[in-house]
């Protein structure tokens, strides 16, 4: 369906489906990058093994455009972004916009157009990106929409305007990449383009900018599309943000560097998580890690707070997963990985085959990985490999799955999939 027609079907079918919005949603089940903890674990607990194309498919919804963000669902409602071309000219001018889907009937609620981008003077990206990779973010009244060095805007829960955000463009390299997390009321991003890279905080509120630091060494290849973490610590939150050479923890109300563990990597794209008391920060390419990080101390603490290291099978793209004590990973060519946190002790090594760049995520026992190829291999947790199913949709797919309400939603190139026993 052409953007026209999909700008008609919004306004037809909004006022139909804007009763499903409650405002005051409670506890949205997947409301960010990587879900409602932020490390691809869902809190339900249900999830279908087996699908294909005719099995277990409770509906396929056609979308316009293109992007690679991944879905995220608050009461009732999915919302990906994508990048709608105004004509069939590939040079052509672009819509950055956010769609809404009924999460029950699949149908495309509206189409909110939010930033315009001349084709002409769009920056290029790698052939895997799109104008519209990072994930948009979800909290009270209010969904925020994040195009990297393209802009932020951020919206009520129907996808009307409320602010925007242009004024931290950066020379992006492939496009854009890192989602946005928020803390204590403010929205936090990574600016790492190919000139002074930066860690930015905007008002949640007011879109305006409250800091932004810098990175603290100067790396060759200053680019790099992470995600940040939020982790508690003794002394308050801390947002850790990997970069290119090095990963910064940052008190998100000053922006000040508390610490920071510097290693070779460029183009960081998996997003931290927390295991053990240690924080596991992938490096990206390069001589590509996998560093345990124990939090603390005060400038650079290299030498004296990396626990562990594993350097064999690590993502660059895909981030990790971390439960009950061991750690769960797939490289971009398909190795699969079971580590054992405290240690970093190879648990167990399986080849899945494919590519990878989606994220894992663990519903109940089952771990989910999605190759870019379409084919989702689902794997019991545990300290022994045991594979339960293995899935294809037939469609590449490059955004991480989402879960809710005891089903899977899976974006890829071209649709959205409700995927339900």
């Amino acid at each position: 369906m052409n953007p026209a027609a999909f700008a008609r079907l919004s306004v037809l079918t909004f006022s139909c489906f804007v009763t499903l919005i409650n405002i005051a949603a409670a506890a949205d089940p997947w409301p960010s990058f990587r879900g409602p903890t932020d490390d691809g674990i869902a809190q339900s607990t249900v999830a279908p093994t087996t699908w294909d194309r005719q099995t277990n498919i409770a509906w396929r919804t056609e979308l316009p455009g293109q992007g690679w963000s991944s879905p995220v669902i608050g009461d009732g409602i999915i919302y990906v972004s994508a990048a709608i071309p105004r004509s069939d000219d590939p040079t052509s001018d672009y819509d950055l916009a956010l769609i809404l889907v009924s999460v029950d009937s699949g149908e495309v609620i509206r189409v909110s157009n939010l930033i315009a981008q001349e084709g002409k003077s769009a920056a290029a990206i790698h052939k895997k990106n799109s104008h519209a990779s990072p994930t948009p973010l979800i909290d009270g009244d209010r969904v925020y929409v994040h195009f990297g060095h393209q802009g932020t805007v951020c919206t009520d829960r129907k996808g009307d305007i409320i602010w925007t955000d242009r004024e931290h463009s950066f020379p992006p390299v492939h496009g854009n990449g890192g989602s946005p997390v928020l803390v204590d009321g403010k929205l936090i991003f990574t600016c790492d383009g190919s000139d002074d890279p930066y860690v930015l905080a905007l008002d949640a509120r007011t879109g305006k900018e409250v800091w932004k630091t810098s990175r603290p060494v100067d790396s060759p290849r200053k680019f790099s599309f992470a995600t940040p973490t939020v982790i508690d610590s003794p002394d308050g939150s801390l947002v850790i943000a990997p970069g290119s050479d090095s990963v910064q923890a940052l008190d998100p109300a000053t922006g000040a560097t508390r610490w920071w563990v510097r290693y070779d990597g460029y183009s960081v794209v998996p997003k931290p998580v927390v295991s053990e008391g240690r924080i596991l920060v992938a490096t990206g390419f390069g001589p590509t890690k996998l560093l345990a990080i124990r939090p603390g101390g005060s400038g650079e603490v290299t030498e004296s707070h990396v626990d562990w290291e594993v350097d064999k099978g690590i993502p660059k793209t895909p981030s990790v997963l971390a439960h009950d004590g061991l750690v769960y990973l797939v490289s971009d060519d398909g190795i699969a990985l079971c580590i054992d946190a405290k240690t970093g002790e190879n648990v167990w090594r399986n080849r899945l085959g494919g590519n990878y760049s989606a994220s894992p995520i663990l519903v109940g026992e089952k771990l989910y990985f999605c190759s870019e190829e379409g084919v989702t291999t689902v794997i019991r947790t545990g300290r022994e490999f045991e594979e339960l199913a293995r899935n294809d949709l037939e469609e590449a797919t490059l955004a991480s799955p989402a879960a809710a309400d005891d089903a899977l939603f899976i974006r890829t190139a071209a649709a959205i999939y409700r995927i339900q026993e």
